[in-house]
């Protein structure tokens, strides 16, 4: 299928349907953990990037094939951010339409500013957008925002959202080692999370290829110390399972494209992902996508990872001592 994946077990969603409504990397965002690389081309035009209705039909044949009691959650996210899909609401309404299995929407949060946008929501029973940051700072500097896209815009989007949504709001935090683990940037988050009164506050760290070099992961115990600061709505997230249910694919290559389009990942894992072949089989399938320039490699985390092509990622060469961390701003103050 060309927008519906999985289902993908996840530990907020079961057994997840993936919808992905959008192109590879149609975001307004370009946030510095990104596992999908940098967004080369930031958008903030809602239009019809791809047809509603085939997304939909693709939708109802993969509740057809799993039958009753195969899928928890159908989950709109995918490649880039959902809400710039014009018809996002009509996608919802029509799933809500052919089954009761409940449906969230994975979403940076950046347009819930849009009335438009609430009312495209209103039908899932669950949103999870992202908030990284408690100042127009670290906003800046982790998730690098079109121009127009301002803290007080996100913020005051969440805050109205909230007030008018009926659905679980499950506020999703990512957590990057020092930039925004500390007890200064938490306790910032910590008050806005408290003005928008989210259900649940989702705390996460990067584990798949970040889009910059200089991105870690914090610890155990920066994870720990949000967690205690963020409050008692906030849980610790561990790092995703993937499992992706690959029963319809007999072309390994086929399978493995679809994978790394939404999950990048190295052949040890993605080896054990597609457990029907064996290690020997994919590592040759890497290498035949590779050839063919469908796949590469990028050098993360101690790690070598495969991505799709089309992901541009920061000093991407295996072995570069990755550069500092940068400055939030040039001179060390926020545009005006």
């Amino acid at each position: 299928m060309r927008y519906v994946f999985g289902p993908v077990p996840s530990r907020r969603l079961g057994r997840s349907l993936g919808v992905d409504p959008i192109a590879f990397k149609t975001c307004n965002w370009n946030c510095v953990y990104c596992q999908l690389g940098r967004s080369t081309s930031l958008r903030h035009d809602r239009k019809e990037y791809v047809p509603t209705e085939d997304v939909v039909k693709e939708v109802g044949q993969a509740l057809r094939e799993h039958g009753p009691g195969g899928i928890d959650w159908v989950t709109f996210g995918g490649s880039g951010e959902p809400t710039l899909h014009s018809g996002l609401g009509r996608m919802i309404r029509a799933v809500k339409e052919m089954t009761d299995v409940p449906v969230a929407v994975l979403t940076n949060g950046s347009l819930l500013y849009l009335p438009q946008v609430q009312v495209d929501l209103m039908a899932a029973d669950a949103t999870l957008p992202t908030l990284d940051a408690g100042t127009e700072e670290l906003y800046q500097r982790i998730n690098r925002p079109r121009p127009e896209l301002i803290f007080a815009r996100l913020v005051n989007g969440l805050q109205a959202f909230r007030r008018v949504y009926g659905g679980k709001l499950w506020v999703q935090v990512m957590l990057l080692k020092g930039v925004n683990d500390g007890e200064e940037a938490l306790r910032d988050l910590a008050a806005v999370l408290a003005r928008i009164r989210p259900d649940e506050v989702h705390v996460t760290r990067p584990v798949r290829p970040p889009a910059e070099p200089w991105v870690t992961p914090p610890d155990d115990a920066g994870l720990a110390r949000a967690a205690a600061i963020l409050g008692p709505r906030a849980r610790v997230i561990a790092g995703p399972v993937v499992a992706l249910d690959l029963s319809g694919h007999g072309d390994l290559d086929e399978a493995t494209l679809e994978i790394l389009a939404r999950h990048p990942m190295g052949l040890e894992e993605l080896a054990d992902v597609l457990g029907r072949w064996t290690p020997g089989q994919v590592g040759s399938a890497l290498s035949r996508l590779a050839e063919t320039g469908r796949v590469r490699e990028v050098a993360r985390l101690g790690r070598v990872f495969w991505a799709p092509v089309d992901a541009r990622y920061g000093w991407e060469t295996a072995g570069l001592t990755p550069t500092p961390v940068p400055p939030p701003f040039p001179g060390g103050k926020p545009p005006r």
